[in-house]
């Protein structure tokens, strides 16, 4: 039987390809939108990380999701440095979440108070993400928008404790290949399966609102 984080990983890998090859991402990785498509992406991360961070707590003793909640990971703090460098002191006053992001948020919530499975699928997702294909993103902002490397606008993709990323990656897979020891029921874990297809939708259907707030003229 092939390991649980493989088994993740290939079952999602057509949602995640949908996710990373959006229109509005596309167009943001080009360097064809400005810093004000940026800024509102990164204010809809602060919406879904909220909903991630204030829902580790009650979970973080647990046997399910306790292992994956790691203070080294939280974006929170870097997400709301970033938007006061980018929007200015004060941005939480007029900080709004698209349909998409608060429909997004009010899931991972969800999970966290009801199903810690499912709130490790939300995190799986979130996380590895940022470790992997947010260093992409990092750079081309840091190139096109000209922020300090690593400084103030793209330190949510600035990992200050995770000195070694390529080895906390396989720490975490193999937290999840734990996992399916600790969830040893098929149904529960191919419906962990089926919820990180989910978030990659969620966030598919954000990049998709993005697009239409922010697009190219023709």
């Amino acid at each position: 039987m092939d390991p649980f984080s493989t088994v993740i990983r290939t079952a999602s890998h057509e949602q995640h390809t949908e996710a990373e090859t959006s229109t509005f991402m596309s167009d943001l990785l080009g360097g064809r939108l400005g810093v004000d498509a940026y800024a509102r992406y990164t204010e809809q991360l602060w919406f879904v990380y909220r909903a991630l961070e204030e829902g580790a707590a009650a979970l973080k003793d647990g046997p399910v999701a306790g292992p994956f909640i790691q203070p080294e990971l939280l974006r929170v703090a870097e997400l709301e440095r970033d938007l006061s460098h980018l929007r200015g002191a004060g941005w939480q006053a007029s900080a709004t979440p698209l349909p998409a992001t608060a429909a997004y948020a009010a899931r991972v919530a969800e999970c966290a108070q009801e199903w810690p499975g499912g709130y490790v699928a939300h995190h799986y997702t979130r996380y590895l993400g940022d470790l992997s294909g947010g260093q992409i993103i990092r750079g081309k902002a840091e190139q096109t928008w000209g922020f300090a490397r690593k400084g103030d606008g793209v330190r949510f993709y600035v990992f200050e404790g995770i000195s070694n990323p390529a080895a906390f990656k396989r720490g975490y897979r193999e937290l999840l290949d734990g996992l399916g020891e600790v969830v040893p029921d098929e149904l529960e874990r191919q419906r962990i399966v089926d919820e990180c297809k989910r978030a990659f939708a969620l966030n598919t259907g954000v990049f998709r609102e993005l697009g239409e707030e922010f697009p190219l003229s023709a």
